[in-house]
């Protein structure tokens, strides 16, 4: 049965983030489904990007009323009260998805986390999109892992896949590269010559001169190179043209949307254990400690030094991203969303 589904995201396309990725990902497999979905959102600009599927930008109340009063059920793709609040006049059935920490940065309680977590009880249904995100912030939720661009993201046959070890992220200190740059360093002295690996930098931010300093004085800046940011197809030829992708986040990541997109163009991903990434990469990756250089280096030279490891590796790859298709993760999302209606 087709049902009317508000989806509430604080941001939109065209704003880029992992909360923004999954919303348009999500109310696009809705919207297939056959479900009538409107989105609400806060971002104001339109982009260039049409959408099969009602978006409305930094409503009015009254339009806002209107949309909680049109809706069978309130989605939520993040606690976002201020959108969602109307759902208290109207008693509509509420499901909320957590997709990140209900904490501040210092890991601290605020009180608009505490607000988060006295709307989360009251909600029908709430899914975590990963065991660490369901244990620390709600243990009664559903987990379902995320989704990933499956247009985008894919193997492309005729780039060759001539380099090593790729690195995507903003250039801050929480996603590791310097990590990824010291283990380069150690790495390249167990190596012949022929053999020297390559680490490329995707990515930009703050810390980018200080990495570059930190290549040039461990004597790698010809093994590093920085390519700045990527996106679209010129990102996934680059992901298409490694051989492992380095995700070494000192950051609990909620789940990492980072590690399904390589994985889906050919990588091999070698992640830091910590948050859901550990889920991201299910046995088709490898998890090193958070923030352990050696324990990096270990990983980096199991999959170069063990082809038959790399190629288990990889022959894991295609079920695990078949259980974070859209239409299946959708799917899975609409049974919990049935079965809030039905209570």
């Amino acid at each position: 049965m087709a049902v009317n589904i508000l989806f509430i995201t604080h941001r939109f396309y065209p704003d880029v983030g992992g909360i923004e990725v999954n919303s348009e990902i999500l109310a696009l497999a809705f919207h297939q489904a056959g479900h009538a979905v409107h989105v609400v959102t806060w971002t104001q600009r339109p982009g260039d990007k049409s959408f099969p599927y009602v978006v409305l930008r930094n409503p009015s109340l009254p339009a806002l009323l209107k949309q909680h009063q049109w809706a069978d059920v309130v989605y939520e793709n993040n606690p976002s009260l201020r959108l969602s609040w109307p759902a208290l006049l109207f008693h509509k059935p509420s499901v909320v998805a957590i997709r990140t920490w209900i904490t501040r940065t210092d890991n601290e309680i605020a009180w608009q986390d505490k607000l988060k977590q006295r709307w989360l009880q009251r909600a029908a249904a709430v899914i975590a999109v990963s065991e660490a995100v369901r244990k620390k912030s709600w243990p009664a939720a559903t987990v379902i892992g995320n989704p990933y661009r499956v247009a985008l993201f894919r193997i492309m046959p005729e780039v060759a896949r001539t380099r090593s070890f790729v690195f995507l992220g903003r250039l801050v200190s929480d996603k590791g590269a310097d990590l990824a740059i010291q283990a380069i360093a150690q790495l390249k002295t167990t190596m012949t010559q022929s053999s020297t690996p390559l680490l490329t930098i995707v990515g930009d931010g703050p810390d980018r001169a200080l990495l570059e300093a930190l290549a040039l004085s461990l004597e790698v800046k010809d093994q590093v190179v920085f390519m700045g940011a990527l996106e679209g197809e010129k990102l996934v030829v680059c992901l298409n043209q490694h051989q492992f992708l380095l995700v070494p986040s000192r950051w609990e990541e909620p789940f990492g949307n980072v590690a399904l997109e390589g994985m889906a163009c050919g990588c091999i991903p070698i992640v830091s254990d910590g948050g859901g990434l550990p889920d991201a990469v299910g046995e088709a990756g490898l998890c090193f400690p958070r923030g352990s250089v050696e324990g990096l280096l270990d990983c980096m030279r199991s999959v170069v030094q063990n082809p038959a490891r790399a190629q288990q590796l990889r022959a894991a790859a295609a079920a695990h991203l078949a259980a974070h298709h859209p239409a299946l993760v959708g799917g899975k999302y609409l049974q919990v969303i049935e079965q809030a209606l039905k209570k």
